[in-house]
């Protein structure tokens, strides 16, 4: 393997336990190539471990291992058979989760989602790109799956120099694939779909919002329904609102998979759909927010503070007394600790007191490394109107 040298601010960040290693860390790229594994060196030449190399990235070097080995296909295999393993165990019932979890599973740069027979991966850097045959052909040992993608259309690629066009990589994808997440039978555009094609990373919030559900239901950006298609059982009817026609047609059809008749389902934006709700003074017994990354990096963090508070100021206007809001960020730049104070501040405008019922992250297949805060990103608050 080529080495690459960094610098003892580089060396302290892998000291602390996280993986990345950034450009500007960088004392010497040796004759390092585009996604292949390199050494890792302090700068008296002592072996780190290995990494995933990337050219153009501003994280030039992602941590596989803290040994110097190689990265071998029974390397790639133990990691995976050690992600499905923890799976088993935090999630023994599921048939549709999240396999690899990128960092949090210690194969930075990987997603793997599992939707029964399918696997739907992300490569995210070049090294993972590089080895994406290997990857299939150890998940076609561990899974023997009917069919494999890499949903390659993601904007991160494009800072790795990597094309964004999906690729089948094994097997077929059919259009819409049949899966099953808690109780209900659901529908995935693993092609084309938001994501890998459903939203796994909430399946045990969906479950805790059901249980304090009641009465009229709002569920705003439903995507393909995952919350609305939850709250109907415990709710007299449910408006699911989407700005996008696809994802609704798809919860349409999830909705009359399950036999779920009391769901109303709103093409609109739904930061004007609020304002007009408040207009014509509705009021609803559970409101559900649960919109896509305000904050896609740290420069945006302030405006999308700004969108979580309007957001949340509108849907409490519209709660009365007893209501419930469950309201989600994913934007790991938005910590949970940010979350509470806009959320607070929104409830100070709107007049309102509101006590914590539960406060919540990602699902268990989506594990969390205490020393890489990235791996943390959902938040999930479950309040009360007094």
């Amino acid at each position: 393997m080529n080495s690459v040298q960094i610098t003892r601010k580089g060396e302290a960040r892998l000291e602390s336990g996280h993986p990345w290693i950034f450009a500007s860390d960088i004392s010497n790229r040796g004759s390092a190539q585009p996604g292949e594994a390199v050494r890792v060196t302090n700068q008296k030449g002592r072996c780190l471990g290995v990494a995933h190399y990337s050219s153009t990235s501003q994280i030039t070097l992602r941590l596989l291992s803290h040994t110097d080995e190689p990265l071998t296909r029974g390397f790639f295999f133990a990691r995976l058979k050690a992600a499905l393993e923890h799976r088993l165990r935090v999630a023994p019932a599921a048939t549709s989760y999240r396999l690899v979890h990128a960092e949090g599973d210690l194969l930075p740069g990987l997603i793997i989602d599992r939707y029964g027979d399918y696997l739907v991966l992300q490569l995210l850097d070049q090294g993972m790109d590089a080895v994406r045959h290997t990857l299939t052909d150890c998940l076609t040992e561990l899974l023997a799956p009917k069919g494999i993608i890499a949903r390659n259309d993601v904007p991160v690629r494009r800072l790795e120099s990597l094309s964004q066009a999906p690729e089948i990589l094994s097997g077929e994808i059919p259009e819409r694939v049949p899966v099953t997440l808690n109780h209900l039978a659901l529908h995935a555009d693993l092609r084309r779909g938001q994501k890998t094609g459903v939203y796994l990373d909430q399946r045990e919030n969906y479950l805790a919002a059901a249980r304090f559900a009641r009465g009229r239901a709002l569920d705003c950006f439903t995507s393909t329904g995952g919350f609305a298609l939850h709250l109907a059982a415990a709710c007299d009817s449910v408006e699911a609102v989407d700005s996008s026609p696809d994802a609704l047609t798809t919860a349409q059809a999830n909705a009359q998979a399950n036999s779920i008749a009391n769901i109303t389902f709103r093409e609109a934006n739904a930061f004007d759909y609020l304002s007009g709700l408040a207009t014509a003074r509705r009021q609803f017994d559970t409101i559900v927010l649960d919109p896509p990354a305000f904050a896609k990096s740290r420069t945006t963090l302030d405006s999308a503070l700004r969108g979580y508070k309007e957001i949340n100021f509108k849907a409490l206007k519209l709660l009365p007394p007893g209501g419930t809001l469950v309201t989600c960020s994913c934007s790991h730049h938005v910590s949970e600790s940010s979350l509470f104070d806009v959320v607070a501040q929104a409830a100070l405008d709107a007049r309102r007191t509101l006590r914590v019922l539960d406060r919540r992250t990602q699902a268990q297949d989506h594990p969390i490394l205490l020393t890489v805060p990235e791996t943390l990103y959902l938040k999930c608050l479950i309040l009360e109107v007094l």
